[in-house]
């Protein structure tokens, strides 16, 4: 693995947490990149504008499924609003950074869990 990754990127990647699926999802978000073919799907669970639960599915390097990971974890407990507000530098930054090439993982995650919030106030009319 890339000596340019810390030490945080590789335990998201061989250890990523909230992997899966969650069947009854209340908002579904996916996005992906064409360049690098890197594709996300975020799951949310929301209740009283709070996301209670989160789970992604990524096809992607270790970059991708690293910002996946630490993602859900920022994104888990904080209202929609709030959730809304993380950036593609939280992403990275909580990571410890990632490599400049990389750069574009932490914006796919991001956006993976904006198009899940969209979906879910979509489908809530809200």
């Amino acid at each position: 693995m890339d000596e340019q990754y810390t030490e945080m990127v590789k335990d998201h990647f061989f250890n990523p947490r909230n992997v899966g699926e969650i069947k009854d999802a209340d908002g579904v978000g996916t996005v992906g990149n064409p360049i690098c073919g890197d594709v996300m799907t975020i799951y949310i669970k929301v209740k009283d504008e709070i996301i209670i639960d989160i789970k992604f599915k990524t096809f992607g390097c270790a970059a991708a499924i690293a910002t996946s990971s630490i993602l859900t974890g920022m994104a888990k407990g904080k209202m929609l609003d709030e959730a809304l507000k993380i950036t593609r530098d939280d992403v990275a930054n909580e990571l410890g950074g990632l490599p400049a090439i990389k750069l574009h993982c932490s914006n796919l995650a991001a956006d993976a869990l904006r198009e899940a919030i969209k979906d879910y106030r979509k489908k809530n009319k809200r």
